[in-house]
């Protein structure tokens, strides 16, 4: 058994560290997805390609243990939500990085409009702001399972926040808004 405080790394790194297209690229989708650095990045990266080479072996595999695992690791992506109801191998072979960064609690939340921007969604969760089926979640890339997509909530005082029109001038029932005396 491993020394807890010295977890292994679950990314890994580039081969070629300046390389000018795929800087730009991971560039892109950081800004896209919100992500805090580019080993957030390189996570989902490395998930994908375990999940991709697990479905690889699976195609070169044959017998009642196939079926089996195939079974298991599409159901466990649909779960997910990376794969539809009826998906099979090559779906899981066509996946993006950016099917996976669809899933993480950050993007769910800014796509269901709880924080008007991928930033703000970020920073809610990590003030403890954001429950996943009652339940507070300060972890932005939790990964959101397809049965908890309609069970994402934001704590009442910051969906006020959020709904509040911005920049709107606060202007009492009384009080003419142009501060000139109308029966004059």
């Amino acid at each position: 058994m491993g020394d807890p405080k010295r977890q292994k790394r679950k990314y890994s790194r580039p081969y070629k560290r300046w390389d000018k297209s795929r800087i730009v690229e991971e560039k892109g989708i950081m800004r896209t997805y919100g992500l805090k650095n580019k080993k957030e990045l390189w996570r989902a990266r490395s998930e994908l390609r375990r999940i991709r080479a697990n479905a690889r072996s699976l195609l070169a595999a044959s017998g009642e243990e196939k079926e089996r695992r195939e079974k298991e690791l599409l159901g466990r992506l649909y779960r997910l939500g990376l794969l539809p109801k009826d998906g099979t191998l090559d779906d899981i072979l066509s996946l993006d990085v950016r099917d996976i960064l669809e899933r993480r609690l950050q993007t769910q939340v800014w796509r269901k409009g709880l924080a008007r921007t991928v930033f703000q969604a970020r920073q809610f969760i990590v003030h403890g702001h954001v429950y996943v089926d009652g339940v507070r979640v300060n972890v932005p890339s939790y990964w959101v399972k397809r049965g908890e997509e309609d069970k994402i909530t934001l704590d009442p005082e910051m969906l006020a926040v959020v709904q509040a029109p911005q920049h709107a001038p606060a202007v009492a029932e009384g009080e003419n808004k142009g501060g000139v005396n109308e029966g004059q």
